[in-house]
């Protein structure tokens, strides 16, 4: 396969002490468009996996007025090993919080939102509902915003993904995360077959619907796996595939195996290229909603 050759190979070993290279230094968030965003998220009782998960993107997204609203609370019921966000047992779910996130969004004066969540195994069809109910406040309150949702996998569950797949959104997100071979350390409770099932299953049940996948890489993988990920995301009709560095959030997380390249951020994308993706986002920083207005107008224009 042409680019898979060029990817340097991983040495699946102890990880290495590295200082951070500087093409994964990011700037500090300043200004006031991040403080009023700050400002808002908290009067209005909002969480932003922006700052959950500690994205390196912040500032920059924060001062272009974009943000990713995070549903559910801010505690998962999962501990996967590469997640900032906290773990333990949730609260109830609050059925106003579509209304603030819709809120928030007008507020904002926002052309695309991101909505995601935490996990919520204790309470899938809820869950969906309240991405439900917010895609459709937003679109009440914010007509010509596009919304896109970034869900997680509702245990595999058919029912919680046709609820979100009723409300319509623009695009519907699913993190692959890794490779196969690293799921059990890196997605606890996930499976990598169910992901791609779910992803097929959104196009099966939603005929047209744009799909979108994010893969980290830094954890471990070869080149090869990485191929082989693309090409069954590729085959699964997924529309657009995000491809960024793993950053470990604290001493308590998964080690960094090794960091790629912005060359070879690029090689992988050229590689992806290959399987029929709309739309490639590959380099350091990159996060699923990193630019995510500029991936759905990429995809749109094909």
């Amino acid at each position: 396969m042409a680019g898979a050759a060029q990817l340097v190979q991983i040495d699946v070993g102890p990880p290495i002490r590295q200082p951070k290279p500087d093409w994964l230094r990011a700037k500090a968030p300043v200004g006031d468009n991040f403080h009023n965003l700050k400002k808002l998220a908290r009067g209005l009782g909002l969480h932003t996996v922006c700052e959950s998960a500690q994205c390196p993107n912040i500032g920059e997204c924060w001062d272009n007025h974009t943000a990713t609203f995070m549903l559910l609370g801010d505690i998962c019921t999962r501990r996967c090993g590469f997640c900032a966000v906290p773990k333990g047992k949730p609260g109830p779910i609050d059925w106003q919080e579509p209304a603030r996130v819709a809120e928030a969004v007008a507020t904002l004066g926002l052309r695309h939102a991101v909505v995601t969540s935490v996990n919520r195994d204790d309470d899938n069809l809820g869950g969906a509902r309240v991405f439900a109910e917010t895609i459709r406040q937003i679109r009440e309150l914010t007509p010509g915003c596009r919304v896109e949702v970034l869900i997680p996998d509702f245990q595999g569950l058919d029912e919680p993904l046709q609820i979100v797949l009723d409300a319509q959104p623009d695009i519907l997100n699913h993190n692959t995360e890794t490779v196969p071979r690293l799921y059990r350390v890196v997605r606890s409770g996930a499976r990598y077959e169910r992901t791609l099932r779910l992803l097929e299953n959104a196009k099966k049940l939603s005929p047209g619907m744009v799909t979108k996948s994010g893969v980290m890489v830094g954890l471990g993988e070869t080149a090869t796996e990485l191929i082989e990920v693309f090409r069954d995301l590729g085959s699964r009709g997924v529309d657009i595939l995000t491809v960024g560095q793993y950053l470990r959030p604290s001493r308590d997380h998964l080690p960094i195996a090794r960091f790629y390249t912005p060359d070879e951020f690029r090689t992988l994308k050229d590689a992806a290229l290959e399987y029929a993706f709309r739309h490639v986002e590959s380099g350091p920083l990159v996060r699923s909603s990193y630019h995510a207005h500029e991936h759905a107008d990429a995809a749109a224009r094909v």
